[in-house]
């Protein structure tokens, strides 16, 4: 771990005359310029224990060491030429002294970087008593730079989300064409205001989710319209090849009504990744890399820590099968709930084990409390991350009703759908089975199943 005085010698990477300061109760070090203006930060250590956090965010040839190790991002501000030498500068020194990698290769240096504290600025400095430090900061948006091969949900991303959201401000990610994001910052990312804005030599921006083609203006990025006010879609969004890749995706609620001091949670987590993928989760956490080793009882402790508020929680798989998925503990009027969705990734010539779903299900409904749960399948990426083009939305494949809205809506009432399905009853609940996951017309029956059941089948 490194200790004060190695991040000390890593912060006079500008020399004597540079301030140092610290935020968030000492998680993250600034380095300041003479103007006052922050150059560089230094985010708290973590301590992963999860093989293949490094090559999943980095890519494989990152040569992280094999876990545990220490992992701390230095992040250079945009707004002044010396900020990319200095955070190397920072990096390269702590990789000195203690040993370890730097990322990108050859971006670790020694050198004094000089700075003057003049030039041209290109984004607004944010003040020392500011909440959000970004890269542009406006009265309606908070605009952040990237260029890395995976853009994750880390933690202070996840407190610029958080931070920016509480105080009604648009979080607007830029990145260049080859960037991906991680699905739990897809997820996070909820649509506009919030935007992932991707460059593009042809049209400039456009969002790297919807495809609209955006510009700047008021201080914000915003779909360029015509004169009938309609969007229109980027070149590279559109025309991206189909994915020969498949992601099978189980989303699920369950409900433990009895909440008591040995109550375990996470536990239905395991059983649905168990079923999938034929192992447990790897490692588990509140952001990325998700650093921790996979532990029912820490995941409850943190919960609890946490109650009456939710936790919002991250777990992965291992490195030989792609497999991810969030997770939100909340207090509930009857008890406590569990949201989980699972995405499991496979490559061309691997079979999801679609015939798994159905005895999960039975599964979650005997030992687990189940709500609900949707399983579908989509074209996507094996790796679980998200390209600047356009993905089909995925297609369902069943939809399980818990036991406790299969008595409210009556158990015949829910075995006679008015559709051309075949009810499957799991003792106290009942499962449908809508099809392959190849039909995308299956959407209208899932809406129609929804409406004879009058439950939200996103649960």
């Amino acid at each position: 771990m490194p200790d004060s005085w190695s991040v000390v010698a890593g912060l006079y990477a500008g020399g004597p005359e540079l301030a140092v300061g610290s935020v968030h109760d000492g998680a993250v070090f600034q380095l300041f310029g003479r103007d006052g203006r922050p150059l560089v930060s230094l985010e708290a250590p973590l301590l992963v224990q999860v093989p293949g956090e490094a090559e999943r965010l980095l890519g494989d040839g990152v040569g992280a060491p094999e876990v545990p190790y220490w992992w701390t991002e230095v992040r250079a501000s945009t707004a002044v030429p010396e900020g990319a030498p200095l955070a190397g500068s920072v990096a390269g020194r702590l990789s000195a002294l203690l040993g370890g990698t730097v990322w990108p290769a050859g971006a670790g240096i020694t050198d004094v970087i000089e700075t003057t504290g003049e030039g041209d600025v290109t984004a607004h400095p944010v003040s020392d008593d500011a909440q959000l430090a970004v890269d542009v900061l406006t009265d309606s948006t908070a605009v952040v730079l990237a260029d890395r091969p995976v853009v994750a949900l880390n933690a202070w991303l996840s407190e610029v989300l958080r931070t920016a959201t509480a105080g009604g401000l648009a979080v607007q990610i830029v990145t260049p064409p080859h960037v991906r994001l991680s699905l739990p910052l897809r997820s996070a990312l909820t649509g506009a205001p919030n935007r992932w804005v991707v460059q593009d030599p042809d049209c400039g921006y456009y969002d790297g989710l919807s495809g609209a083609v955006v510009h700047w203006q008021d201080g914000t990025f915003t779909p360029v319209r015509d004169e009938t006010g309609a969007a229109s879609v980027a070149k590279a969004f559109a025309e991206a090849a189909t994915a020969a890749e498949r992601q099978l995706v189980v989303a699920f609620r369950v409900l433990h009504e009895e909440v008591t001091d040995d109550l375990v949670l996470g536990r239905a987590l395991g059983a649905a990744w168990t079923a999938l993928t034929g192992t447990a989760p790897a490692g588990w956490g509140t952001a990325e890399p998700v650093n921790l080793a996979w532990s029912t009882q820490q995941l409850t402790d943190l919960a609890r820590e946490r109650s009456p508020e939710p936790t919002h929680l991250l777990a992965v798989g291992t490195p030989g099968r792609p497999a991810l998925a969030t997770h939100r503990v909340t207090r509930a009027e009857n008890g406590v709930a569990e949201d989980i969705t699972l995405t499991v990734g496979y490559g061309e010539g691997e079979t999801p084990p679609l015939n798994a779903v159905e005895p999960l299900a039975r599964t979650l409904v005997e030992e687990h409390g189940l709500v609900s749960m949707l399983a579908s399948l989509r074209r996507g990426r094996r790796d679980l991350t998200v390209p600047p083009h356009f993905e089909a939305p995925p297609i369902p494949l069943s939809f399980t009703l818990g036991a406790a809205d299969v008595r409210r809506v009556g158990l015949l009432h829910a075995r006679r759908p008015p559709l051309d399905l075949r009810p499957v009853e799991l003792g106290p609940a009942v499962h449908y089975p809508l099809g392959d996951g190849t039909d995308a017309q299956v959407w209208t029956v899932l809406q129609q199943l929804a409406e004879h059941l009058k439950v939200n089948p996103g649960n």
